[in-house]
């Protein structure tokens, strides 16, 4: 108990941060749920609710480069408070246009791209911040505590949603979000200390200058910039899973949307597991080898167990095998990155890191869709009767996706082998 004690009050701002920025998590998560639900009720269109997500990446992945930079020159608190602000003006917008029954889809494309935006500037600040306000030996352990939250999270927004969208309706799940948002900037704006380096405001470089500086920095340090180029070949193939796991589930024999929910819900609870594992275990001696290892464990399992099942109990098996190991990983991850970049290069490294490691996810959001529509699909709608394709996979719709699956299963498999011979990486031990 004593050290229990210690350990609270070493991390105490980190905690207050943490808590309340998952319950606006939570808040943010329902509406973007909630979204979803009304947009293809509205249009019908798996291409019109996809492009929410697009419109909440493109500013992610085409701006992080200088968002970074710019970050490292200004005050962490302020900026990210202001970011807040922004986001929680555009859920006031949206709730308003709800009032009037206004609210039409491509409000909420903008809408999204302003919150990209907003997170964009706001993520490599609040990297650096949480690396100012903890210790260096709880950075493994929060790795763990923010795979809880997240998990949690993914678990309850959409029971909590659900439920408040047929009682009180989308209004009201706004009105938590913007509760959850209030709660989160209080505590932020009086609650907790974020000390600010007295470099940041000397800085008077250029923003191109400071951009070249974080490039620079991966160009010189290659086992970072091989991690990250690992991260992304990674980001590429688990996008297009992510794309095809919902037309599987809800289109073959077997599977829909109660089976698609249960799935879900079972991913939710294991990294929920996961990252309460992740937060107990002792650091290892090779945090590469955990990187590897984990990877590639998730990708040889879940895919296979996707591409050959046919009932949810199966699926849900794959889906506990899949994301077991995930926030283990992440964990270890984190832990190299904070342990590798100088504080001060934080922020522009980090969204230089940004950039590369998640401009693959809309591109495999793409590929997912594309090739589940117009290779796999048809392809298996020649298949013959008692043909090995039709053996192993099923027929009728949703088996190209499961074949798509299969195929994944040997691209996850041989990403993790290659970058597992890159020296580089492996220096990263030294």
């Amino acid at each position: 108990m004593k050290n229990l004690k210690t350990e609270i009050y070493e991390m105490r701002n980190f905690l207050l941060l943490w808590i309340t920025q998952a319950f606006s998590g939570l808040g943010s998560g329902m509406t973007s749920y909630a979204l979803v639900i009304w947009s293809y009720t509205q249009k019908g269109s798996a291409l019109a609710t996809s492009m929410l997500m697009i419109c909440s990446y493109a500013p992610y992945v085409l701006l992080s480069i200088f968002a970074g930079a710019l970050s490292d020159k200004w005050n962490k608190k302020a900026t990210m408070l202001i970011c807040d602000t922004v986001a929680a003006l555009t859920t006031v917008a949206m709730l308003a246009l709800l009032h009037f029954d206004a609210l039409e889809i491509w409000h909420l494309y903008v809408i999204n791209a302003v919150n990209g935006l907003m997170n964009t500037v706001q993520q490599p600040a609040s990297e650096v911040a949480v690396t100012r306000i903890l210790p260096e030996k709880y950075y493994q352990k929060i790795g763990g505590l923010k795979y809880f939250s997240n998990s949690l999270n993914t678990i309850l927004k959409p029971v909590i949603a659900t439920a408040i969208l047929g009682i009180a309706g989308m209004g009201a799940i706004v009105a938590f979000d913007l509760l959850s948002f209030g709660v989160a900037f209080a505590v932020l704006a009086f609650a907790v200390k974020i000390p600010e380096s007295s470099e940041d405001s000397q800085k008077q470089d250029k923003l191109l200058t400071s951009v070249k500086e974080g490039i620079g920095y991966l160009i010189k340090e290659r086992g970072i910039f091989d991690l990250i180029l690992f991260l992304a070949a990674i980001n590429l193939v688990a996008s297009i899973y992510e794309a095809a796991f919902p037309a599987m589930l809800l289109s073959r024999d077997g599977g829909s949307e109660q089976a698609l929910g249960l799935v879900n819900a079972v991913i939710g609870v294991t990294t929920l597991l996961g990252s309460i594992l992740a937060s107990f275990v002792k650091t290892p001696r090779s945090r590469v080898r955990v990187i590897c290892n984990c990877l590639l464990f998730s990708m040889s399992f879940e895919n296979f167990i996707l591409a050959f099942g046919r009932t949810p109990f199966v699926w849900c098996i794959g889906g506990f095998l899949g994301w077991i190991a995930i926030p283990l990983m992440s964990t270890n991850l984190e832990a190299i990155m904070r342990l590798h970049i100088p504080v001060r290069m934080q922020g522009r490294v980090y969204s230089v890191r940004n950039s590369l490691q998640f401009f693959t996810i809309p591109i495999g959001y793409f590929l997912g869709g594309f090739l589940v529509d117009k290779v796999f699909e048809p392809v298996m709608a020649l298949q013959k009767d008692g043909s090995i394709l039709v053996r192993l996979f099923g027929s009728g719709k949703g088996s190209g996706a499961a074949l798509l699956f299969f195929v994944i299963a040997f691209a996850g498999i041989l990403v993790c082998l290659y970058f597992r011979r890159d020296k580089h990486i492996w220096e990263l031990e030294r």
